[in-house]
């Protein structure tokens, strides 16, 4: 079962990377053949609605985390042990790595127009203005996959559109300031493909600390603490027992009362 998981994440990663960051190299070739091309917006919107399609295939087998931010925030708030996160990342940089050189093999001359979707810095983007702008958009994301999957009080079939929908903004407002990456790995098959590696920490950095802060707050704002949900299914399994004892002192009663008659 736990390589189901495994292969999951690496499956989903792989999409992601390869219809997002191969939309963006669609889009170089389209511009460069004198066409107007996807533009931010038509990017965006493959980013978000390939998140939905990914998080309703396969969220129920791994959760669909497909970003090392959204994991390693789990394993900071103790969602997730160490060891089975750790192999989670190891997936989703495996599956954007094989993307990133299927593309490479597919659009050959997106290697030096867009480093084949590898993430850069905007025009006169400071490395500091990058990292705030993946942090933002990052922890945004993060904090809706708590509020859409991890709290059990949420409604999950709303998950995947909700999820889509924060990629899609995301990418939509820092696409133009740090590529509206909101996920390592996401950067990181393009780059080991295309050797671009300019400036990468910024998207590990970024989306990391977002995720982190966003899985705290939740869990300390928002979420249910542990302790109420331990006491509250206690508080039902007495309420059970209760009802069992109630039902056996009725039939014990009756059991009396037609005995003396």
């Amino acid at each position: 079962m736990e390589r189901k998981k495994y292969i999951a994440e690496f499956l989903g990663t792989f999409t992601l990377v390869f219809v997002g960051a191969g939309c963006v190299c669609a889009d170089s070739y389209l511009v460069k053949a004198g066409s107007q091309g996807f533009g931010l917006l038509g990017i965006a919107i493959a980013f978000g609605f390939v998140v939905v399609a990914i998080v309703y295939s396969l969220g129920y087998i791994s959760g669909a985390h497909i970003n090392p931010a959204v994991t390693v925030s789990m394993i900071m708030t103790n969602r997730m042990d160490l060891d089975n996160g750790l192999k989670y990342i190891f997936s989703q940089l495996a599956g954007a790595s094989c993307a990133g050189f299927l593309l490479r093999i597919l659009f050959p001359e997106a290697l030096y127009s867009t480093f084949l979707g590898t993430c850069v810095l905007g025009s006169g983007v400071t490395v500091m203005q990058a990292i705030l702008m993946e942090t933002v958009i990052t922890f945004l994301l993060v904090f809706v996959v708590y509020a859409t999957v991890i709290d059990k009080r949420a409604n999950p079939t709303i998950a995947g559109f909700a999820i889509g929908f924060v990629v899609l903004f995301g990418v939509m407002v820092g696409g133009t300031i740090s590529g509206g990456s909101l996920n390592p790995a996401r950067v990181f098959g393009p780059a080991i493909a295309s050797g671009h590696f300019t400036n990468h920490y910024v998207w590990w950095v970024g989306p990391i600390l977002g995720g982190v802060v966003a899985g705290f707050v939740y869990e300390y704002l928002f979420a249910e603490k542990r302790e109420e949900v331990l006491f509250k299914k206690a508080l039902e399994k007495t309420k059970g027992l209760l009802r069992e004892a109630q039902k056996i002192k009725e039939l014990v009663g009756k059991r009396i009362t037609s005995l003396h008659h």
